[in-house]
């Protein structure tokens, strides 16, 4: 018999020091996963796909959001649109590919009803025939879209929660508003790097590492040398408004500390030389630094694998003159990659004995308890 999420909220720890974490079946369990999908995923703003790698009318990306396929394109009067990816006649999925280009419209593979880039049906065979099908009523599911940050954000609930308060406030409960955010002017960047990564762990076990540096003195030797503070224990996401100062001999954010980029135009001298971090949930971390931005989208595909794209923001003629960001690019992607090890090593202790009643936080992590409470709040219901 399965245990309900509401059933299994963190036990009491044995010392005040200590927090419960969630049980290990939470990280397990087929069925809870399915409720995140559905409670979770399917309900609130989701970021899909960078704005620009949709670059021209017809280009289009499929993305899994929770147990849907979502189809974002760009229609003939350069505006996003987003829809099911799912064709209105007998429900065979309208394009099979990750991402492509068609030149004027959608057609199924299937029966070749096809469809404007607003989702209208356009045509299928024999319609003509058919005068009273109602090409508005048969077309395409919308799915709400909004633009932030250069990014599409979808969302599949019948009545989305309100983007300022869910998605940009995520800004204003880390940094104190959103004017901190806006100044790195992040819908401006280009892409100088995206790497995918297949990280065979649970979705929560990647945000949990992310919100904490309680492991950053033992794993991240290049991240601790750029910013020291990290090797007391205190993530950056532990207090409002606060950035880790660079070291003092460091001259940039890059793996060996040395020169980055010019400044990005926006920021104060407040921000420069100080990295933050954001966690918008329930998939997206946003790293600022002084010359570059750092986007991680996590796409959670089971119950012990989620992909995450990361994508290197840089100011466009950076990218342009063909500069090597290697350097800079290197550091986080180090970073990436021991956090992922670490949560893969952690993911088959989910299921142990062990680990039946879950783990503890120490005071450094207690900020990670209010997360799992918010996942066992929506699982039961409740929340925004």
């Amino acid at each position: 018999m399965t245990t309900t999420p509401t059933q299994s909220a963190p036990a009491a720890a044995t010392a005040p020091s200590l927090l419960a974490t969630l049980a290990g079946h939470h990280y397990t369990d087929p069925e809870i996963f399915r409720q995140e999908q559905e409670k979770i995923f399917e309900r609130l703003w989701f970021c899909a796909v960078r704005s620009a790698d949709l670059d021209k009318p017809g280009a289009f990306r499929t993305v899994r959001i929770g147990r849907e396929s979502v189809l974002i394109t760009r229609n003939r009067s350069g505006a996003l649109r987003a829809f099911l990816n799912i064709c209105r006649h007998r429900g065979a999925q309208l394009c099979t590919e990750e991402s492509g280009e068609v030149r004027r419209n959608l057609q199924c593979p299937y029966h070749a009803w096809t469809y404007d880039l607003d989702g209208r049906l356009v045509a299928a065979p024999n319609l003509q025939k058919m005068p009273d099908v109602d090409r508005t009523e048969r077309a395409l599911v919308t799915v709400p879209l909004r633009e932030w940050l250069g990014y599409a954000w979808v969302c599949l609930a019948d009545e989305p929660p309100s983007f300022e308060e869910t998605v940009i406030g995520a800004a204003i409960e880390r940094l104190g508003d959103t004017a901190s955010l806006d100044r790195y002017r992040t819908e401006g960047l280009a892409l100088g790097k995206r790497l995918t990564y297949d990280v065979h762990a649970n979705w929560k076990l990647i945000i949990e590492n992310f919100m904490e540096c309680y492991h950053c003195a033992t794993i991240h030797p290049e991240l601790t040398e750029v910013l020291p503070e990290f090797a007391d224990g205190f993530a950056a996401q532990y207090y409002v408004g606060h950035g880790a100062a660079f070291a003092e001999e460091a001259t940039g954010f890059t793996v060996d500390g040395t020169e980055g980029f010019g400044r990005l135009p926006g920021i104060e001298d407040t921000q420069d030389r100080r990295y933050y971090a954001i966690t918008v949930r329930p998939q997206v971390f946003v790293n600022l630094v002084p010359d570059h931005v750092i986007v991680h989208r996590m796409f959670p595909m089971a119950p012990d694998r989620t992909v995450v794209e990361c994508d290197w923001l840089y100011l466009p003629e950076v990218v342009d003159s063909g500069a090597d960001v290697s350097k800079s690019v290197e550091l986080f992607h180090r970073v990436n990659a021991q956090d992922f090890d670490a949560c893969e090593r952690t993911q088959p202790a989910m299921s142990s004995r062990a680990y039946r009643a879950g783990g503890v936080l120490v005071p450094s992590e207690h900020h990670i308890g209010a997360f799992h409470r918010w996942v066992t709040d929506r699982l039961a219901g409740e929340g925004a």
